[in-house]
């Protein structure tokens, strides 16, 4: 599952994390990102720490066995992990949905937790490579869905996902237990603080927040790509 920053991603990886036939692995990608760019999220030191920053290492344990034997293997990653470096010739080898959301909502929401925002850190750039790249590698267009689609009607939604990656719908997908999860990453604490008080999809709240003035042209970058995405989304 790929995703852009300040999505539903994390409410998408507790669905799945609560099928008893599925794996959930949080962000990979992460330490190898915040190690090359520098970026200066919240927890950085720890992340890089804790986690493995070379990339190739990382896509081989992508590709290796589900470590704990289950059926799927979910993995949900951030379309701004993947940097330039990153050679994209492995994902032939998986099934992918892509999880977008209207990039006016995403600036908000990242504006709230760091200042280091640009055209790249909304992740709509790179999610319109990966889209290519898997297209190529797979001959066809991969699942595309908007999180709005998703939070007006989740069991409709979540059954299609299912459906367009041939596995069955799992009804323990629409709750969990609120609180953090064992799937979390390590920056769950300064990330998933509203996702911890959940006990599943909420409903879809529009918002009439006013988009800060420094962020108006990273919108008028990226909303191209993103309304294109849509166009090709599942409903």
């Amino acid at each position: 599952m790929w995703s852009g920053p300040r999505n539903i991603s994390t409410a998408m990886m507790y669905a799945f994390a609560n099928r008893a036939d599925c794996y959930a692995s949080d962000e990979p990608l992460y330490a190898h990102y915040l190690a090359a760019t520098g970026v200066p999220h919240p927890g950085a030191d720890e992340v890089i720490a804790h986690g493995e920053t070379d990339w190739r290492k990382v896509v081989a344990q992508l590709q290796a066995e589900v470590p704990d034997g289950s059926a799927i293997w979910y993995q949900k990653h951030m379309c701004q992990h993947i940097i330039g470096a990153i050679d994209l010739d492995w994902v032939g080898t998986m099934r992918h949905c892509f999880l977008i959301r209207d990039p006016r909502e995403v600036l908000l929401s990242l504006s709230k937790k760091t200042d280091a925002i640009d055209a790249w850190a909304t992740g709509l750039p790179q999610q319109a490579r990966i889209i290519s790249a898997v297209s190529r590698a797979t001959g066809s267009l991969p699942l595309i869905v908007d999180s709005r689609d998703i939070l007006h009607d989740p069991e409709r939604m979540l059954r299609q996902i299912c459906q367009g990656l041939d596995i069955g719908f799992d009804a323990a997908m629409l709750e969990w237990q609120a609180g953090p999860k064992h799937c979390d990453g390590i920056w769950a604490r300064h990330w998933y603080d509203a996702v911890w008080g959940s006990t599943g999809f909420a409903a879809y709240q529009p918002t009439d927040e006013t988009l800060p003035e420094a962020l108006q042209d990273v919108l008028k970058d990226v909303q191209p790509i993103y309304n294109a995405l849509t166009v090709d989304r599942i409903r």
